[in-house]
């Protein structure tokens, strides 16, 4: 379980494909405080630490995991968001994230605002997800408040301490992303389908 408040930026430092399988190799400055199996969310994807290296850790996307989120398109030397999981005692500054990707969306449009910047997103509608104006959506791992609420798209104001501290400041239109979906939403949508 996450909160989608990103801890650090990681950075890929290598990839390697092992049939359906991708090693990701990250350095952070957290990786040295990471243990084996324990749980970090990378742009919002809950994965296993499998190994540990000189300030760095690695971490295995299966192929379903690449099929569904953007990790399968990662580049060596892109930042990625890091989250471990949070703890129980711990406040819960974001909303409940599970790291359970829902599906990816592209982003259409990206505005610099005065101080500000403004995202907006489009996915795939017919699955059954929906978001609600000030609802939560997390987006690369990032708890974020819905601004407008479409059919299949929504928009998302950023201040200038998440652009600088996430990997937000390297997307652009055509961009693709994660998004998972706020849990109450989703059952509250898979109710009223019933």
């Amino acid at each position: 379980m996450f909160t989608g408040i990103i801890e650090t930026l990681g950075k890929i430092t290598d990839l390697q494909q092992d049939q359906g399988n991708l090693h990701i190799t990250v350095q952070s400055t957290i990786s040295h405080e990471l243990k084996i199996d324990q749980s970090v969310a990378h742009n919002g994807v809950c994965l296993t630490v499998v190994a540990l290296a000189d300030g760095m850790h690695v971490v295995t996307a299966i192929e379903e995991t690449l099929n569904k989120t953007s990790l399968g398109h990662l580049k060596i030397g892109e930042p990625v968001n890091l989250e471990r999981c949070m703890q129980m005692n711990a406040r819960l500054d974001g909303h409940i994230v599970q790291g359970h990707v829902d599906q990816t969306a592209v982003c259409t449009a990206f505005k610099e605002l005065d101080g500000s910047w403004e995202y907006t997103f489009e996915y795939d509608a017919s699955i059954g997800n929906v978001t609600v104006e000030k609802g939560s959506i997390c987006v690369n791992g990032i708890s974020l408040t819905v601004v407008n609420s479409k059919a299949n798209s929504f928009s998302v104001a950023i201040i200038p301490y998440t652009f600088e501290h996430t990997n937000l400041h390297n997307v652009r239109e055509g961009s693709v992303v994660n998004l998972e979906f706020d849990i109450i939403g989703k059952y509250v949508a898979r109710l009223m389908q019933r």
